[in-house]
This record gives structure tokens, C-alpha cells and sequence, in this order.
């Protein structure tokens, strides 16, 4: 049986695909041939559990969601104190290109923007510019669960049209706050940059993030906690650039987008989601991408202002003689309606009924309703035979949430 949820993603697809308005990212001739009409989406939930519509086999650069882990690395190397004397993390209100200093101490805005990450760059330990990006690489890679590769065409066509990136490392060892000589910067930067990901490798990347750094398929921590937290914290003000403020009000997910038209969102505790469509608005940033996650946001409720209790306690016991029996506890929305989902995906037994017992359940929001609908109806086309025990007719009636 197809996941709802799965189905929901494909009409989200369909449902924005209408929207061809922006344009293709220019500088870099090799972004500049990607096919237009790309679009993908893939979710990716602390549990372990990943779902994808569109075209999620498509490989493209990460471009400066890389910025996001490479702060990481550098946070890890050297310690916050150090890393803020090298970038500051207020918004620039500013282009993702533009010179944005402080005055008195010559940091940059923030490392989400190119002059910060370029100063974060020169930040990591390594005794060149390609173990710099290894490093970067390999942390993206064990978070992906498979190994990444550096797209060459790419990282040349970077450096072919890098004199802006040039400049702004030069100012900033102009004022001392880069590490390293600029050209070996920009090289490091524009490896960093030209790693080849898909869809479903970045939503994976997001859910490990919003893991607290652990990875959800093999329980291995892969970032110290503390420094996952402070990343997302600065993704959640700047990671959208000068679009970041109407982001975080209307969106609500802590994000980082790139020129390849790839954006992540990491939704803490939840889900990592991802998506991915070419033509860029004025800010830089996907249109059809901020357009799905403003979907997703509001028909999931993954805004981080919306209080919402964790799915893992939503699966009070699953017995299985006879009959399936699914017993279901708390206060059910997006994330225990996941898990649930989850649970059937692992296999029922097709001699048996399958009963949904929702009797310690105390509220269920319009999300979960609609999941738990959907999972029943293709139970029941797949030849299983389904009951739904629901005394307080949760199913019928919306709550008054």
C-alpha cells in the first residue's frame, strides 16, 4: 500500500507545479543548464521513516546548504567563543553575495552568508583547501547514510566565476578575520559547494539534525548536541537570507536554501524535509520551494510556534493474534499519526482484522484525522478487513483545537 502520506506529497507537487515564476541561478554555467522543471519533495522523520515524491533521483549541487554543516565542522574544531570572533550570527537583512560587515570588528553578519562562510571555511582544521572540503564532504555523507561526491564540472565553473568570492575573502584578510590565504578559501569554498546531493539525501541530512545531531537510523551521534542546537538557531534567523523574516513568520521551520533551488528544513524533534525546484526568487531562494513548505507548514502544523506533543508516545501497544490490534494513546497530530503510519508500513497480517483502537486517545487535530482516513481506505482497497474503535467519535468530530 502507497503512504498517505506519500500521495499527499505527490499533490502538494501537483498542486504548486503551476507556479514557473522566477529564475534559473546565473554566474555558474553549469547551474544555468539545469533542467528548469525539476521538482521534488522528500520528507524525513526522526524515526527513521522517509518519504519522496517528484524527481528525487535528481542529483544537483548543494551550493550553500552547505554552509549550514560546514559551521558545524568549524564549531566542533574550534569552540562558539572562537567562531564568534571569526562571524557574528545577527541577519543581514542583505543579499547572500553582499560585503556584510560589522564596523568595529570587521566579522561578518552572520556564516550563512557568503563573506561568514567563507570566513567559517578558513575556520576548519585541515593543511589544504581539498581536506577542508573532505571534511565538509564527509560529515554531509555520514549524515546522507552514503557517500557524497564532489561534481567537477561544477566546482570549476565556481571558480570560473568566483571574482566576488575573491574579493570578499581579500577583504577579509584585509581586516583579519580570515585564516587562511584567500585563494585557498575560495578554492576550499567552491569544493564545499560542488557536492552533488538528491532530494532524499538532503531531507535525511535535515532529519539527523532534527535528531539533535543523532542519526535516526543507526542511533550514532554524528553532531554534538550543542552545536546542532546553535547551528539551527542561526539557520531559523538567517538561513533565508534577506527573506528570513517572513520565512520564520509564515513558514516557521528553521531552513537553508541554495542557487541549485534545493531548501532544507529541519522541523527539531519531528522531521527533516526537503525540496528542490530550479527557478529562484528575488531573494535567491526556491519559488516553488518556499510555496511547498508554506503548504507543508500549514496543512501539517510543523510551524515551531505550533506546541505539539511527540509521535514516539503515540503507539501505546501493537498485538497481533488473531487479529492486528493498533492501541493508540494521548494527543494525536502530524508526528504520532507518522508513527502510527510507520507501524502498518512494517506489515499487518492479511488473514486478520486490522483494529484501530483509539479509546486512550484524548484529541485528535485535522491532520491526523485525515491520515488516519486516508490509511483506512487503502487497508481496506488492499482486501483488509478494518474496525475503528473510537468511543469519544474522534474520527467524526473535530476537536476544538
Amino acid at each position: 500500500m502507497q503512504s498517505p502520506i506519500t500521495r499527499y506529497l505527490e499533490s502538494v507537487l501537483d498542486d504548486c507545479r503551476e507556479l514557473d515564476g522566477g529564475e534559473m541561478a546565473g554566474g555558474n554555467a553549469e547551474l544555468a543548464r539545469a533542467d528548469p522543471d525539476t521538482f521534488a519533495v522528500a520528507l524525513a522523520t526522526v524515526g527513521g521513516s522517509v518519504y519522496a515524491a517528484g524527481d528525487c533521483d535528481t542529483e544537483v549541487s548543494i551550493q550553500s546548504i552547505s554552509k549550514a554543516l560546514a559551521y558545524a565542522v568549524a564549531l566542533e574544531d574550534n569552540g562558539l567563543e572562537r567562531m564568534l570572533e571569526a562571524t557574528d550570527v545577527e541577519p543581514s537583512g542583505d543579499s547572500f553575495n553582499e560585503i556584510s560587515l560589522e564596523r568595529s570588528t570587521g566579522r561578518p553578519r552572520n556564516p550563512l552568508i557568503n563573506a561568514g562562510a567563507l570566513a567559517v571555511h578558513s575556520m576548519i582544521r585541515g593543511n589544504s583547501a581539498q581536506e577542508r572540503a573532505d571534511r565538509v564532504r564527509d560529515l554531509h555523507s555520514r549524515c546522507a547514510g552514503r557517500q557524497l561526491s564532489t561534481n567537477n564540472a561544477v566546482y570549476e565553473a565556481e571558480i570560473e566565476s568566483d571574482d566576488r568570492n575573491t574579493a570578499i575573502a581579500h577583504l577579509l584578510k584585509s581586516v583579519g578575520v580570515l585564516a587562511v590565504e584567500p585563494a585557498e578559501v575560495v578554492d576550499g569554498y567552491a569544493r564545499q559547494c560542488s557536492m552533488d546531493v538528491n532530494c532524499v539525501d538532503l531531507a535525511t541530512i535535515a532529519s539527523v539534525m532534527a535528531n539533535g545531531g543523532v542519526d535516526p537510523a543507526t542511533e550514532e551521534r554524528l553532531i554534538d548536541g550543542a552545536v546542532n542546537r546553535h547551528v539551527l538557531s542561526v539557520m531559523s534567523t538567517c538561513g533565508m537570507y534577506d527573506g528570513s523574516g517572513s520565512w520564520t513568520a509564515t513558514v516557521g521551520i528553521p531552513a537553508k536554501s541554495g542557487v541549485a533551488g534545493a531548501i532544507i528544513g529541519v522541523l527539531p524533534g519531528q522531521v527533516g524535509v526537503a525540496v528542490l525546484s530550479p527557478r529562484l526568487n528575488e531573494h535567491g531562494n526556491s519559488v516553488r520551494g518556499v510555496a511547498v513548505f508554506e503548504r507543508l507548514s500549514r496543512d501539517l502544523e510543523l510551524h515551531m510556534m505550533h506546541v505539539a506533543p511527540s509521535g514516539a508516545s503515540a503507539i501505546r501497544e501493537v498485538t497481533s493474534e488473531d487479529d492486528t490490534i493498533v492501541r493508540l494513546q494521548g494527543d494525536l497530530r502530524f508526528a504520532g499519526a507518522e508513527s502510527f503510519l510507520a507501524t502498518l508500513a512494517d506489515g499487518v497480517d492479511p488473514r486478520g482484522r486490522i483494529i484501530l483502537d483509539l479509546s486512550h486517545v484524548r484529541a485528535m487535530d485535522d491532520v491526523a484525522r485525515r491520515m488516519f482516513d486516508d490509511a483506512a481506505a487503502g487497508l481496506r482497497e488492499d482486501g483488509h478487513d478494518v474496525d475503528i474503535d473510537d468511543p469519544h467519535g474522534l474520527m467524526s468530530v473535530p476537536d476544538s483545537e
